[in-house]
């Protein structure tokens, strides 16, 4: 199981530095695959992933990145009002086909999945957004890693003992100050590089500390739904992970995060 997550990990930090190194076209397609198979997932687990309301929630990831590419913002919240309007409409008409519950995660799902993603590209386009990016990843993958390492080490009390009983406090405590720690070291070797940031270092490190507290709450709130519908893992898309919301569950907190946080720290 260790080779096979290992060799998973590696071929995913590969398709990261290509995809997301290379920004435009390649990382908006990849952005828009990983969304519709995440939310795919996610309505799997809700067994909507084949009906009329799973159907409308992917038409709207299709329409959210639509906008998106063509700069198309302020129409978002049309958008947003049109989809809900339609699930209300379907379960309206069907009634009692589908459950109120139901309804509401297909409304759920595409801002959770979808639109907190699409801030992975979003970032990418931003000024300085080549070196800015890789916050996202440092918050998250870097987070898990150092709270893990941490928690081994010194854990002692539980983070959240129902939910989660391995991560402890002090995990989570490494895990935030672990990223902290790589923000400000990438910052030192390209912060010479990133025009329209003020003091790098800085910004970097507190970008990445906040980041990293909220990846936890993403990490748990996966782990929430899961457990909830009694699931191990949302998929077997990637050996030794899962699916991918058990591997992007907490970038789907990160990249929001860390666009918000560089927008107003620089």
């Amino acid at each position: 199981m260790f080779t096979t997550r290992l060799i998973s990990g590696i071929v995913l930090v590969l398709i990261a530095l290509v995809t997301v190194g290379s920004g435009g076209m390649i990382l908006f397609a990849t952005t828009v695959a990983i969304s519709m198979i995440g939310l795919f997932e996610l309505y799997r687990v809700m067994k909507i992933q084949r009906n009329v309301i799973g159907f409308a929630g992917y038409l709207t990831v299709v329409s959210y990145y639509g906008l998106l590419w063509f700069h198309g913002e302020q129409y978002m919240m049309l958008m947003s009002i049109a989809f809900l309007m339609i699930l209300m409409t379907i379960y309206v008409f069907t009634f009692p086909k589908y459950k109120t519950e139901e309804v509401t995660v297909a409304f759920f799902g595409v801002f959770y999945v979808a639109v907190m993603l699409s801030y992975l590209y979003q970032v990418r386009v931003m000024a300085d957004g080549k070196y800015l990016v890789w916050l996202i990843f440092l918050s998250s993958w870097g987070c898990d890693t150092c709270a893990y390492c941490v928690g081994m080490l010194i854990g002692r009390h539980k983070l959240a003992p129902v939910l989660s009983p391995k991560k402890s406090i002090e995990g989570a405590i490494g895990g935030v100050a672990g990223a902290a720690l790589l923000g400000f070291l990438y910052a030192t070797v390209f912060g010479a590089s990133m025009a329209e940031v003020q003091n790098p270092q800085v910004a970097c490190a507190l970008a990445c500390a906040i980041a990293a507290v909220i990846s936890q709450i993403g990490d748990l709130a996966a782990s929430a739904v899961k457990r909830n519908h009694a699931v191990k893992d949302y998929g077997h898309l990637i050996p030794g992970h899962g699916g991918i919301l058990d591997r992007f569950d907490s970038m789907l907190f990160t990249a929001p995060a860390i666009f918000f946080a560089v927008t107003f720290l620089r």
